[in-house]
């Protein structure tokens, strides 16, 4: 009986050193959260997308994509609003978005995507020193957000949207020039 007294009474205390001196034991607190971009990391992107490379829809460089950012330690989520060529620091994570792309209302499949490229600053281990590292580049889909995930333990970044527009969007598919105008339904006929 004694034994078992000793062997909780000593799980307990390992448990409260841990709780008071956190889970590696020893090291600093963390440093208030960051915005700005480290300069390694701004020199590093890619260059925005030139104006004319889309052929359809809004310019590129006038789209607008939300990206979603959740750290999992505190459950926190942050919307990210970013034009292609932006790149955004939260804390410890760098987003970059390259481009974004929406399927035209007419297609049958709609689909929302953003080329993102994801960089953590993280320690390898416990004795070393704090370092970049990117743990993603790549399309993200929003309706199909297991063709391409962000793996990490900590941070979950996807896309939610892609504001852009079409020529002819409101008025739905483009008509074809070769055919006449649908007839006008009468309503009143019984």
């Amino acid at each position: 009986m004694r034994g078992r007294v000793r062997r909780a009474a000593g799980l307990l205390g390992a448990g409260l050193a841990l709780l008071t001196t956190g889970c590696s034991g020893e090291g600093p607190a963390p440093e208030p959260e960051s915005t700005e971009v480290p300069e390694e990391l701004a020199r590093a992107a890619p260059p925005p997308p030139a104006a004319g490379q889309a052929a359809i829809g809004t310019p590129m460089a006038e789209r607008v994509a939300t990206i979603g950012l959740l750290n999992k330690r505190n459950n926190i989520s942050r919307d990210l609003e970013m034009r292609p060529g932006e790149t955004q620091r939260i804390g410890d994570v760098v987003v970059h978005l390259s481009a974004c792309e929406r399927t035209a209302p007419w297609e049958p499949q709609p689909e929302t995507g953003a080329f993102v490229q994801v960089t953590v600053r993280e320690r390898p281990d416990a004795d070393a020193d704090y370092a970049w590292r990117r743990i993603f580049s790549g399309w993200l889909f929003k309706t199909s957000p297991s063709l391409n995930v962000v793996e990490h333990p900590i941070y979950d970044v996807w896309v939610k949207d892609c504001a852009m527009s079409f020529p002819g969007e409101e008025g739905g598919p483009p008509a074809d020039p070769g055919s006449d105008p649908p007839a006008a339904s009468d309503s009143t006929a019984a």
